[in-house]
């Protein structure tokens, strides 16, 4: 289809538009029943506002027909900003997207790869294909950042360190959201720098898909999708398994997921479920401490989430989820020396209520959310009649703890034709503090002043309270702080856009004021790390531009897509106390710049490359032997080249990607050298029916 086509194809309950004019809002408040959004570019996807789950496919399709003359079917979109609907040159927030283009034309081999593009994103890596990743947002830490998955949160209580252990297939995802900067009033507390959105959704076409992989390292791996639904009913199901000698020392590992989901669409409401398993097994090269570099780890998780959403003048939308995570860490692995056991549970629900009314949108609603952990290591002692048997194992769970977060949110939107203005505020009171609700308030506004132009601002408070592992792990080289308070925040972030069909251009600036922030630090050479908290503001700002010569030119050009952006943040640390080492908050990305150009071989043949430069502050601890020297190693810049190549037709496909294509030798955390050049091919083949 073409972009400069109106269709629309209507029935008795919708109207679905395939062409956005940039005067939506006559539409939207002309026509008295339900309006789809169709075919979007992702720049104006960028642009939309996140909610739970900011973006949803619909499962209505849409058949067209390729230049190689098959008919393809295309999903359609719905696109929601803030707590409610807000069609995307409305909302008042910009959100970095992840297309589903993006993802199959990368290199990427898991979500923590796809995130290295999104500019303010810091992905450091313990291991390869997103085995003990930590993912960071605009210099914060990984515990800072809200995990979700189609809006519901999965974040771990335990540790962030577990936060990136999805349950989802790389092939399951339709689109990645990262959201920048503090959003607890929409998305929850624990969304203290931003939040990143894993969206999927049933495929509308009954099939299963196959595929399989395998590279260098002994790495290979395998999966299979399968779709199938009638009328108002779809479902999906995927499974997925690798494993992996690893590239560098005790870096082996094995995973495999699982992940179902369902929806159902009637004329008073539609429901979706979701159901996720993931187990990984993986040699933790030094996770802790370099003086421990035999270190072992295995994780399990268990998820499950119900979501409804009714048609009337007052929307609502319930949700209930539970996820359950399980960890065994050996420090020597084969010891019981340093090995800990983990397991928490987390229940919670929501719901988030709309309507519209002449002075615009309103939304409230609540949130439940119970935290609980058994453990080994964390929590408070129990008596021995309260021990709880570990399943498989001859030891106990002898600690626990548990607390509730209650939170009361409310927001309002006036839309007019070049001006957005959203307000809101959530109450938030959490038992393992007092039962004093707190408030934290914000505020986003957007202008647009002429046509493909968009200027906003926002500021917004946000908090999080210390995981677990913070206030209570102890071992040979760390001790946690039962006396941390909750990080709190201040966030202002400008930004300016310009967009036409072929070019996308923006600029955003963020300054953040953070009290009692956490951190673990050493304050000698010869010290353990402590967490503690301190002051901490980070400045900085972001460019990027997208061109698409498809739009210029012809689908037939040869250059197809570019993509550049830069990132530069400065911390400035307030601390009564001197350190020697930061263990994570000073070690910051100062610079980041990222490029990625797609283009055509010959016909169905295509590549992409993608270069990412990264410029990191701080320095670690040198160890030689398993053996401090005493000295501070500062991180050096480095640049990573990947590559890939497709060869893709309607039915099936093969790739051949490269990462680290020029063989550099670089460090995301001290003492452990990340892999070079990984060569890996596949395919995958799809069957409908």
């Amino acid at each position: 289809m073409k972009k400069n086509q109106t269709t629309i194809v209507s029935s008795a309950k919708a109207c679905t538009w395939r062409h956005f004019d940039n005067k939506a809002y006559s539409a939207f408040r002309s026509i008295s029943r339900e309006v789809r959004i169709g075919v979007l570019a992702v720049a104006t996807l960028a642009s939309a506002g996140m909610a739970e789950a900011s973006v949803a496919v619909d499962a209505t399709q849409v058949s067209t027909v390729s230049e190689d003359g098959f008919s393809r079917e295309l999903n359609e979109l719905e696109v929601t900003g803030s707590l409610a609907p807000i069609n995307a040159n409305q909302a008042a927030r910009i959100v970095t997207t992840i297309g589903r283009e993006e993802i199959a034309q990368s290199a990427a081999q898991s979500v923590n790869d796809l995130l290295k593009l999104a500019l303010g994103v810091d992905v450091r890596q313990r291991g390869a294909f997103g085995v003990q990743t930590d993912i960071s947002i605009d210099g914060g830490s990984f515990d800072q950042v809200t995990i979700l998955l189609n809006g519901v949160n999965i974040g771990s209580p335990q540790t962030g360190h577990l936060s990136a252990d999805f349950p989802v297939s790389i092939n399951d995802i339709i689109r990645i959201e990262v959201l920048v900067g503090a959003a607890s009033r929409s998305v929850g507390g624990s969304s203290f720098s931003g939040a990143v959105n894993i969206v999927t959704r049933p495929d509308a076409q009954n099939h299963v898909t196959v595929n399989a992989q395998g590279g260098q390292y002994g790495t290979f791996g395998g999966g299979a999708q399968v779709a199938a639904g009638s009328g108002v009913v779809r479902n999906q199901f995927s499974v997925e398994y690798r494993r992996s000698d690893g590239a560098t020392q005790n870096s082996a590992f094995k995973r495999g997921n699982a992940f179902y989901q369902g929806s159902y669409s009637g004329e008073e409401v539609n429901v979706d479920w979701q159901l996720g398993y993931s187990n990984q097994d993986y040699g933790a090269n030094t996770f802790y401490s370099a003086a421990y570099p035999n270190q072992h780890e295995q994780n399990t998780r268990y998820f499950v989430a119900l979501k409804a959403s009714t048609k009337g003048k007052i929307k609502f939308e319930p949700t209930i989820y539970w996820t359950r995570s399980t960890d065994h860490f050996e420090l020597i692995h084969g010891s019981n020396v340093g090995e800990n056991f983990h397991r928490s549970d987390v229940y919670g629900g929501r719901l988030n209520s709309y309507f519209n009314w002449a002075a615009g949108t309103t939304s409230f609603g609540a949130e439940v959310r119970n935290e609980g952990i058994l453990s080994t290591n964390l929590g408070r002692p129990l008596e021995e009649s309260e021990y709880v048997k570990i399943p498989g194992k001859d030891g106990f769970y002898n600690k626990r703890d548990n607390r509730t977060n209650v939170s009361y949110f409310a927001e309002h939107n006036i839309l007019l034709k070049d001006f957005t203005l959203s307000m809101g505020v959530v109450a938030n009171m959490n038992t393992a503090l007092d039962s004093r609700f707190r408030w934290y308030p914000g505020v986003d506004l957007s202008c647009r002043p002429a046509d493909g132009w968009r200027l906003s601002a926002s500021w917004n408070m946000a908090f999080r309270m210390p995981t677990f592992t913070d206030l209570y792990y102890k071992s040979p080289t760390t001790e946690g702080n039962i006396g941390l308070k909750p990080e709190k925040t201040q966030n202002v972030i400008v930004a300016a856009r310009y967009q036409s069909a072929p070019f996308c251009a923006t600029l955003r600036g963020f300054y953040h004021h953070g009290v009692d922030m956490i951190d673990w630090v050493m304050y000698a050479a010869d010290d353990i790390y402590h967490s503690a908290n301190f002051r901490l503001n980070n400045l900085g700002a972001e460019v990027t531009t997208d061109i698409n010569f498809a739009n210029i030119f012809s689908n037939q050009n040869v250059l197809q897509t570019l993509s550049l952006g830069y990132t530069y943040i400065h911390q400035t640390r307030h601390d009564n106390q001197e350190i020697f080492k930061s263990n994570y908050a000073l070690d910051y990305l100062r610079h980041k710049f990222t490029a990625r150009l797609s283009h055509r071989i010959f016909g169905p043949l295509s590549a992409t490359w993608n270069l990412r430069w990264q410029d990191r502050l701080g320095g670690y601890l040198e160890y030689v032997d398993a053996k401090p020297t005493g000295n501070l190693v500062e991180y050096k810049p480095y640049a990573v080249l990947d590559l890939k190549l497709q060869f893709v037709k309607p039915r099936y496909e093969l790739w051949v990607s490269a990462n680290n294509l020029t063989d550099h030798t670089y460090h995301d955390f001290g003492n452990i050298p990340q892999p070079g050049l990984w060569i890996m091919a596949g395919g995958s083949y799809r069957f409908n029916f």
